[in-house]
């Protein structure tokens, strides 16, 4: 269920609060939200089964206004202010049975450009036809670049990575955010890997996943 616009409006204060005031070590992030170039769509739940449909539409609309020819980036924030969570673990599992029903109820092909392989180091998550990174955020994580006001999932495209690439541009951008993030916490994620050594689906929920985790995600389309 879409909340209503002054429930928007104070997410969008508490998001802009932990960003930019808060100086957030994803310098992306940063500039995304000093541009304004985000889109914050906030749900009441993240189990609430109802809602697939909308975030589906959400995606594809987002999708389908995005620049692909320029050099800004955007990002999409789904939200999910009703949902708290007592240990990272039970993040963890909701984020992945959300994405499994968005994967279920999604009518376009996997992203050609990535494999469908959870497992597989070159994996990232298709829907609506394009490859996506996810960031699992919420208030109980224990990165504090993860420690989002309430319950949120970041939705990037993974053609702003390559992009990015493409303009020399990655390597200096990845460093920036690793020295911050170090700066804020003590050390960089764990967790981190480039794309193409180790499998990005262990980054999603923000948790210091086990060496022997696997990810529970069934791709329909193997």
């Amino acid at each position: 269920i879409n909340m209503n616009t002054s429930t928007n409006k104070n997410i969008d204060a508490k998001f802009k609060n932990f960003i930019i005031d808060q100086k957030h070590p994803c310098v992306m992030a940063n500039t995304v939200f000093k541009m304004d170039s985000y889109h914050l769509k906030v749900y009441d739940r993240i189990d609430n089964d109802q809602n697939i449909e909308l975030i589906l539409k959400d995606i594809e609309s987002y999708i389908d206004n995005y620049d692909f020819k320029s050099k800004t980036f955007e990002s999409l924030l789904i939200s999910f202010e009703k949902s708290q969570f007592d240990t990272e673990k039970e993040f963890e599992n909701a984020l992945w049975i959300f994405l499994q029903r968005l994967h279920d109820q999604d009518d376009k092909e996997w992203d050609g450009n990535v494999s469908k392989d959870p497992n597989h180091p070159d994996f990232s998550f298709s829907i609506k036809g394009r490859a996506f990174y996810i960031v699992g955020m919420h208030p109980q994580s224990s990165r504090l670049a993860r420690r989002s006001p309430v319950c949120t999932l970041a939705f990037n495209l993974h053609w702003q990575f390559e992009k990015m690439r493409e303009m020399g541009i990655f390597q200096s951008v990845k460093k920036r955010i690793r020295k911050r993030d170090t700066a804020l916490q003590g050390s960089i994620n764990p967790v981190l890997e480039d794309f193409g050594n180790d499998t990005e689906t262990k980054q999603y929920s923000g948790r210091k996943v086990e060496n022997t985790w696997k990810c529970p995600f069934h791709n329909k389309h193997n």
